[in-house]
């Protein structure tokens, strides 16, 4: 492998073109399956954290399961009332060229104004014979009742192991060796993104680049240890000086941060009791990360809380 082999990008290189390709569950496997023996799709909604597939999925379902034309808008470009009223309504309206039903993707619909949702809702119901539409968002709770009343909801976290096969099956495409003292950190590296695969897919290439797949995962270790130290010392000034003066080193990703937090604390010598109180504290931010508007905060609120000397009367 030569440094130019990484000109192009793992994560658009391997993006799932067709259904085959797509890390899904079983469940879902089978409803998706359905929709193409039956070439028809009811209104979609696809809610999650990024890098679970959505725009892949709703461009293989226009693609391969359906083989339709389709409309793509991205949302959070194109936010305001006036796109629903113009490219939105306009292309509904008008009967496919081939007589099979017309798919409008609004990615990232949770960018959509409340106004522009209002008005999408009596565009889905006006054209319902002739087309159909797929929502992607990341906040459920952004996307109006009356939308989501409208829609079929699939939750595409994918499994686990299908994230390890098909990382595996990346690696093996492109030659990587692999060490046996690899085999653990990807393991962990895929758990701890979990179930962003994108990400993982970006660590992959990153941690390939001689050829041979080499996590160094002492950075990460070395910097929760400090993070760490900083909240038994209770100085919050610090605590978040220091997250900020480092972001590099988890590339600002808030959410893998708190992941990894967790599992430090699940490993830490610690009192079974204190223990449990962190990793509920924790959780409790894991879960909030997919409603924030800011990340940076919601871990710092995480680590305050962390500070309070009734957790660290008991360490060992």
């Amino acid at each position: 492998m030569t440094i130019s082999d990484f000109n192009s990008l793992w994560v658009e290189k391997y993006r799932p073109k067709i259904l085959k390709d797509y890390v899904v569950s079983d469940s879902n496997l089978v409803i998706l399956n359905s929709f193409k023996d039956k070439k028809q799709i009811p209104n979609l909604l696809f809610v999650g954290t990024p890098g679970l597939g959505k725009t892949s999925l709703a461009k293989i379902i226009v693609n391969e399961i359906l083989d339709c034309q389709y409309l793509y808008i991205n949302a959070s470009d194109e936010s305001g009332i006036d796109t629903i009223r113009t490219k939105v309504s306009t292309f509904a309206q008008t009967k496919s060229l081939d007589g099979k039903i017309k798919v409008i993707i609004l990615d990232e619909a949770d960018g959509i104004s409340i106004e522009g949702q209002r008005a999408l809702r009596n565009t889905m119901e006006e054209y319902s014979n002739i087309t159909r539409f797929i929502l992607t968002a990341n906040f459920n709770y952004r996307i109006i009742q009356a939308l989501q009343s409208r829609c079929q909801s699939l939750d595409l976290t994918p499994p686990l192991d299908g994230l390890v096969k098909r990382c595996a099956l990346i690696l093996k495409q492109e030659k990587i060796e692999i060490g046996d003292d690899q085999k653990g950190k990807l393991l962990n590296l895929i758990k701890g993104h979990y179930p962003d695969l994108r990400k993982c897919i970006n660590d992959l290439q990153k941690f390939s680049v001689t050829g041979k797949l080499y996590i160094n995962e002492s950075v990460d270790n070395n910097f929760l240890e400090l993070i760490y130290k900083e909240i038994k010392s209770k100085n919050i000034t610090a605590l978040r000086r220091v997250l900020i003066d480092n972001e590099q080193l988890f590339n600002s990703d808030y959410v893998s941060l708190l992941r990894n937090l967790f599992n430090y604390i699940e490993k830490a010598d610690i009192d079974n009791e204190i223990k449990k109180k962190q990793l509920v504290i924790v959780a409790e931010h894991l879960y909030r990360s997919a409603f924030v508007v800011d990340q940076e905060i919601n871990c710092y609120n995480c680590l305050i809380l962390l500070s309070d000397p009734s957790l660290f009367s008991v360490f060992r």
